[in-house]
């Protein structure tokens, strides 16, 4: 006891635990927080600078989110709540963001107005664009058009023959991405467009992509250097199609999005795609037991998602009586998946940093953010303001907002169909049940400048265990070197912050 309890001593008893009823004890520390590294193998082909995934919930994922995580290391999973068309053309944004060679660029006509070049800036975020002669990529390219020259126009009925830039730059195909990047940097020009023998317009480089390339160099990328993008599916029948155009759309790896996986419905779907497409990295979940575990590994999952009834804005615990506290599901899970070499994602219940060094002490390769990146700029919701604050919306999938949007919805997520509620009220209304709630949270700023601050606090969390990285950490888990302590509500409330404290936005001087 004089040094802690083991996590096998701790939950191999009845009691069910979570991450603030658990408290990491020190170890020594003979190294910088430099050496700390939090690379993990997501999959085999898929390799993690940061061990953070964003959660595949309508009101935190969709390209902005996406483009962020790999960004900054992690990876961002696209909710399906959304027609397949819809998720197909969020995929591809995060695709075109970084892409060296862009072989299908967005690309005008001279014919085209200001008014069109405006629209297609306004969806895509692009100041920049090569014109060919029927707007197409393969045909001759006859100029540019820049920002410097439409930002300024108050006639947007101008035709972009009378303003384009007909004396253009380009490189000559074959060229390399090095040597293209030069020119772009020697001639201080934002695109460049490649062309062959003919001037036709093959492809196109950006001067946006080299300078993202130093800003952000652990980002995460496949290996045509474009940034891995993950998409959710639901476990009906019809989102085998949905799978077949994310694979076809260049999809990195599948998360089939269910808060109960342990179904005839996943395990079927899993087998499905396996047997077509053997190659495709999946994600299954969510799970809390090893039994659960082991069917949806048997079906030929590839990683597991585990967590039921533990995220901020989920009540199913509460509604449905079904669930486990997280802390006991991910150590469990994870020692019984280890055993099959099988990678984990601890999903819900991640309040702060302290909770992710937790998650993956307890078994975690990587955590699933969903509270923590809701109402960040990227976050895929709008802000609006109430009594001064601006705020966004954040929702469970299980509410009923989610479940029963008009466009599409969550339903099946929930094992709901329209044949499930037989129940009726005296009305003959349909009986509708939610498992989680929709509220409000306070603007948080940027993901780009959140996720190095929650990756530095973590990594702080290491060295203070004496830990340099994941696999190690794991070992000691395993081999009973890492120890823990039970806290009681009293010892929980001592590590918190006094309730007493008067605190002002006075900056300290020296």
């Amino acid at each position: 006891m004089a040094n802690g309890w083991t996590a096998e001593k701790i939950f191999n008893d009845v009691m069910s635990y979570t991450y603030d009823d658990l408290i990491c004890l020190p170890g020594f520390i003979n190294f910088p927080l430099s050496d700390v590294d939090l690379v993990s193998n997501l999959t085999n082909d898929i390799s993690l600078k940061i061990p953070i995934i964003s959660s595949p919930m309508d009101t935190v994922t969709e390209h902005k989110m996406s483009i962020s995580m790999a960004l900054s290391g992690g990876l961002g999973i696209i909710h399906n709540n959304m027609s397949i068309e819809n998720q197909i053309e969020q995929v591809k944004k995060v695709k075109r963001f970084e892409n060296g060679f862009i072989f299908d660029p967005y690309t005008f006509s001279p014919e085209h107005t200001i008014a069109d070049v405006l629209e297609t800036k306004h969806k895509v975020g692009y100041k920049s664009y090569p014109i060919t002669i029927d707007g197409k990529v393969g045909s001759k390219l006859v100029g540019t058009i820049t920002g410097v020259d439409y930002l300024y126009l108050t006639d947007i009925t101008k035709k972009i023959k009378d303003i384009m830039t007909t004396d253009v730059l380009t490189g000559k195909y074959p060229i390399t991405l090095s040597d293209a990047n030069k020119v772009l940097c020697e001639e201080k020009k934002s695109i460049l467009p490649i062309v062959n023998d003919n001037f036709e317009l093959l492809a196109l480089v950006c001067r946006n992509d080299v300078h993202k390339n130093k800003i952000y160099p652990y980002a995460s990328k496949c290996p045509n250097k474009q940034l891995i993008v993950g998409a959710s599916v639901s476990t009906r029948e019809s989102d085998l199609e949905r799978v077949k155009q994310l694979i076809k759309n260049s999809i990195d790896i599948i998360c089939i999005d269910s808060s109960q996986g342990n179904s005839i419905y996943q395990l079927d779907l899993i087998k499905n795609i396996k047997q077509n497409y053997p190659n495709m990295p999946l994600i299954g979940g969510n799970v809390v037991t090893s039994e659960q575990a082991k069917n949806i590994i048997d079906a030929g999952a590839d990683v597991l998602r585990i967590g039921m009834g533990s995220g901020s804005i989920c009540s199913t615990q509460d509604v449905c009586a079904v669930g486990r506290a997280q802390g006991t599901a991910v150590y469990h899970v994870s020692n019984y998946a280890h055993t099959r070499n099988i990678k984990t994602i601890a999903d819900g219940g991640i309040k702060n940093s302290g909770n992710i060094v937790k998650a993956l002490s307890l078994g975690a390769d990587f955590v699933m953010l969903g509270n923590l990146l809701a109402a960040t700029e990227e976050s895929c919701t709008d802000y609006y303001f109430e009594n001064n604050v601006r705020l966004k919306i954040y929702r469970g999938m299980g509410s009923m907002e989610a479940m029963y949007n008009k466009k599409f919805n969550s339903k099946s997520r929930y094992l709901v169909d329209e044949h499930s509620n037989v129940y009726r009220n005296h009305h003959n209304e349909e009986i509708k049940v939610a498992q989680g709630v929709s509220a409000s949270l306070v603007d948080k700023g940027s993901v780009l400048n959140l996720i190095p601050h929650l990756v530095t606090a973590v990594k702080h969390g290491f060295q203070s265990m004496g830990i340099k990285n994941i696999s190690e950490l794991h070992r000691k888990l395993y081999s009973g070197d890492l120890k823990f302590d039970i806290r009681s509500f009293n010892t929980i409330k001592e590590g918190q912050i006094s309730e007493n404290l008067i605190f002002n936005n006075k900056k300290y001087r020296n």
